[in-house]
């Protein structure tokens, strides 16, 4: 048996390459040093790749920013907006990712999205009538090269050509098909180069087609492959799909020229039967996706070896991989210095994913499995969790009732009560919740994590920090205040450092977009509050302004899905472990004289079920009572905010308005207010604040500009229901730029005032 990966981490275990990045933003570092830091990374990776015996390691799963966004440019995709800014590659290429304000132009960057459900971020490739798909990049035939040099065959990984087309927004009269033949060439002219460099192996990353699919999706793909596969040569192809199951499509694969095809078996509830049922072509290679590259809890061997069995006993010649790529999980335990080791015996990250690999590879061709101390080992792990279990929090969890998900009264009288509570100005304007985390913000936080500073002195510098903000927002203008969120380092990891039932690392970031990492908490066993969070902050900012201020926190749902969540009870049931949690600080906050009350489901959408006929069976019927569970047991007069970012809602706007909040503020200033249309035939009865500029960019939008989209939201929205503000925190931007933009977002709300709408 051999070994696969569909791609590994890239931004360096110690954040090297997001570190080098940001500085060549800040022109702190050339090019040419950017790059040998990127070579780097890639060669010791590869290094490491190589040593743990892995056969298929792969190449161009590499990127300075998205895979996505590299397939576009390798293909020409590149809108003209930034072609004519005449920059260098390289950053013509930072400015689809990331906009660009300069000497030289003002463009917005692409727009940005979730990949798939997870909570990486994918920048959108974007065609009109006039562009020009054709192979025009280099950059896997290099990074193969180099590879080659190092003594490291790889298969080189790209992102698939149906997939492409499917995740593309057309802005002209063309769609995917008009654009099916020249992407189909541009595949051909890949597989031809890698087949005269010697490639053994090429990857098409297709996890679009876990979706469930219309005939003509069907045809299109076939339409694609069938000329695509005619070009491979002498270089084999591999076709990898993930997050899901095939089953609209299994037959249709498994007539094509593939040489492999690679299925999730951990994801794809069908995998294993559609095998069954329908067989495996004879001749292609299995690469079954049994190690999970989305979570981080050990590799159950018996139940994994039990599948590698069923599938040998079939005759299919088998290939063991990861589920999806290892870009969803830390890089390695070793940097974790403060975990006991009875904790970290349960999890594999990156680096330990290959040795599970390893282990499973020289585990299957033994007869008597039971006597190897790894298999030994490994079937401990799963007797018992020691802490795991609380049961006071299972009899809460069992006691909820259906009146507990309802809150009274009905929203349109709570509106009328809100609106005379308030008495806010037309287009109230407010901002997500955090401002910049300056360099003296972090350097306090950790002070006071390595012990430096005393608690009092860590309080006190939040203290100002928070009199500070408040008195820039006054200044400002802001209707409805926030605190900051100073004492955070983390939307989700804050809380879950406050609530029993979570483990924390120390070094486990995980790229969410760019160079935005995160740190997911873990959640270990049955979750509870054991004191007051962030009553303390709040009030304190309440007490500095006559302005309502609003509590922030965050939503269950996206505690659960931006944490590694347990395998070992159900997501509902440990979903509502963290509502009742969530709930127990709203009413604090309320009683406490906070009367607005954020409750941020950034992540709703993120694990919603890719086929929609799984949507409320599996996730929505739990998920979205979850979130009313957490603000029912309110007053009338408390105004219960929430947040989403970056995901696609038009389809699961009627989900949102159960939500049964009072105001909802989401991301649409990237995808051009397209959510604007949903909301109005839908008849969505909450207020709402589609962002109005986007804050993952440097840019300042103009007073003009967000005049503009504000009257686009006009011709969707009800004057009375539409609130002002930024599409996400502005946690990672800078003082300057967040003060401008700030500015002239509170000044294009007072003009529109004056337009008497």
């Amino acid at each position: 048996m051999q070994s696969s990966i569909i791609g590994y981490p890239r931004v360096g275990s110690q954040r090297e390459l997001k570190f080098a990045t940001e500085k060549y933003f800040r022109n702190e570092m050339g090019s040419s040093e950017l790059y040998s830091i990127a070579s780097g990374i890639r060669k010791s990776q590869w290094a490491i790749e190589k040593e743990s015996g892995l056969d298929y390691i792969p190449s161009n799963d590499f990127s300075f920013y998205d895979t996505t966004l590299d397939t576009a440019v390798l293909l020409n995709i590149i809108p003209e907006r930034y072609s004519e800014l005449g920059l260098s590659e390289l950053d013509t290429y930072f400015a689809m990712a990331r906009g660009y304000q300069g000497e030289k132009g003002d463009v917005k960057a692409l727009a940005m999205k979730k990949w798939f459900n997870t909570n990486y971020h994918y920048m959108v490739p974007e065609a009109d009538d006039n562009t020009s798909v054709k192979l025009v990049g280099t950059k896997p035939f290099d990074e193969y090269l180099e590879a080659k040099a190092e003594g490291v065959e790889t298969k080189p990984v790209i992102v698939g050509a149906f997939t492409l087309l499917k995740l593309t927004k057309f802005t002209g009269e063309k769609n995917a098909v008009d654009f099916a033949d020249s992407v189909a060439e541009a595949y051909s002219e890949i597989l031809r180069k890698f087949s005269s460099l010697g490639a053994k192996w090429v990857q098409f990353d297709e996890p679009y087609l876990v979706h469930d699919l219309s005939e003509d999706d069907i045809e299109l793909f076939k339409a694609l492959y069938s000329k695509i596969l005619s070009a491979k040569g002498s270089v084999k192809v591999l076709l990898e799909t993930y997050f899901g199951d095939i089953r609209d499509c299994y037959n249709d694969v498994a007539k094509l020229d593939f040489d492999g095809i690679g299925l999730d078996f951990v994801e794809g509830r069908e995998t294993l039967a559609l095998v069954n049922k329908n067989g495996f072509p004879d001749d292609k290679l299995l690469f079954a996706g049994l190690v999970n590259g989305k979570n981080i809890w050990r590799n159950n061997y018996s139940r994994t070896l039990a599948v590698l069995d069923t599938l040998s006993d079939a005759g299919i010649d088998t290939v063991i991989s990861t589920s999806c790529s290892l870009l969803h999980v830390p890089y390695t335990l070793d940097n974790e210095t403060k975990l006991s080791e009875d904790f970290k015996n349960h999890f594999a990250f990156a680096e330990e994913k290959l040795s599970e690999l390893s282990e499973i590879k020289a585990l299957f061709p033994e007869t008597d499995r039971s006597i190897s101390e790894a298999y030994k080992k490994n079937e401990a792990l799963f007797e018992k969790r020691e802490g795991a279990t609380d049961e006071s929090v299972r009899k809460r969890v069992s006691e909820i009732k259906e009146a507990d998900f309802e809150r009274l009264p009905a929203f349109s009288e709570r509106e009328k009560i809100q609106k005379k509570e308030f008495n806010l100005p037309k287009f109230p304007t407010t901002t997500i919740g955090s401002f910049p985390q300056t360099q003296d913000v972090k350097a306090n936080r950790t002070a006071f994590r390595k012990g430096t500073i005393t608690e009092e002195e860590y309080k006190e510098f939040n203290r100002k920090k928070i009199a500070e903000c408040i008195k820039l927002q006054e200044n400002i203008g802001l209707d409805v205040l926030v605190h900051g969120e100073y004492e955070r380092n983390d939307m989700v990891e804050y809380f879950g450092e406050q609530l029993k039932g979570f483990l924390f690392t120390e070094k486990a970031w995980v790229q969410s977009y760019g160079t935005r990492c995160v740190k997911p908490p873990i959640i270990w066993g049955d979750v509870s509050r054991i004191k007051p969070i962030t009553v303390e902050w709040s009030t304190y900012a309440q007490s500095l302004t006559d302005k309502p201020l609003k509590g922030m926190l965050t939503g269950p749902v996206t505690i659960l899905n931006w944490s590694f969540p347990r395998e070992d009870i159900s997501t509902k049931e440990s979903t509502y472990q963290i509502a009742l949690a969530i709930r127990d600080e709203v009413l604090d906050l309320e009683a406490s004289g906070i009367r607005v009350i954020q409750i941020d489901e950034a992540a709703l959408r993120e694990k919603l079920p890719l086929r929609k006929s799984d949507w409320y069976s599996e996730y929505l019927d739990w998920a979205i009572p979850a979130f009313r569970l957490v603000h029912s047991g309110v007053k009338p007069e408390t105004q219960i905010h929430t947040h989403m970012c970056y995901s696609e809602f038009t389809d699961i706007i009627k989900a949102i308005d159960d939500m049964d909040a009072d105001v909802i503020t989401f991301e649409a200033s990237r995808s051009d207010l397209q959510i604007l249309d949903s909301l109005k035939e839908s008849g969505f009865k909450t207020e709402v604040g589609p962002g109005v500029y986007d804050i993952h960019s440097p840019r300042v939008p103009s007073v003009e500009e967000i005049k503009t989209s504000l009257h686009k939201m006009l011709g969707k929205v009800q004057p009375d229901k539409l609130w002002v503000n930024p599409d996400c925190g502005l946690k990672t931007r800078g003082t300057v730029e967040t003060e401008a933009s700030l500015r002239n977002l509170v000044q294009a709300a007072r003009e529109l005032r004056n337009e008497n709408i």
